[in-house]
């Protein structure tokens, strides 16, 4: 075993990967663990389609969501909304919205609301003056009927 001393050692060109791991192995637990909260909005179990098209502006933090979970309940983003308030919450989020952003507004109708509660929604946002009216559906699996 020889020992170098002084200016004539070696230098040692191996590269450590174990702090490289640990730092990956951080990254994917807290990516594991926020994934699920970013999920906007309330859940509800939409209908499935075989070729809905995906609209990207959904998933932006100022678009404009009305959910409808179950019948005679509605949601506009997360927040619980009377039927009679529900306008009024339309046109005041609409304008955060940019000039450039599409000026639609998402329903998300649950599978069992009533095709009344739906149409009653969407004739409420006409006559708010906004005529972009988007109806939210998800996509049908291969294996899926």
């Amino acid at each position: 075993m020889s020992m170098g001393t002084g200016g004539g050692s070696a230098l040692n060109s191996e590269i450590n990967v174990t702090p490289m791991v640990d730092i990956m192995l951080v990254m994917l637990i807290i990516f594991m663990v926020v994934t699920p909260l970013l999920q906007s909005g309330v859940n509800v179990i939409i209908p499935k389609g075989v070729n809905p098209d995906e609209e990207g502006d959904i998933t932006n933090e100022r678009a404009v969501v009305v959910s409808i979970p179950i019948a005679g309940s509605y949601y506009v983003g997360r927040d619980p909304i009377s039927k009679d308030d529900l306008v009024e919450q339309i046109k005041t989020r609409m304008k955060l919205r940019r000039p450039e952003e599409p000026q639609a507004v998402y329903i998300r109708g649950g599978v069992g609301v009533p095709y009344g509660d739906v149409v009653d929604v969407i004739n409420s946002i006409r006559d708010a003056g906004y005529q972009q009216v988007g109806l939210v559906a998800d996509r049908l699996r291969p294996n899926e009927q």
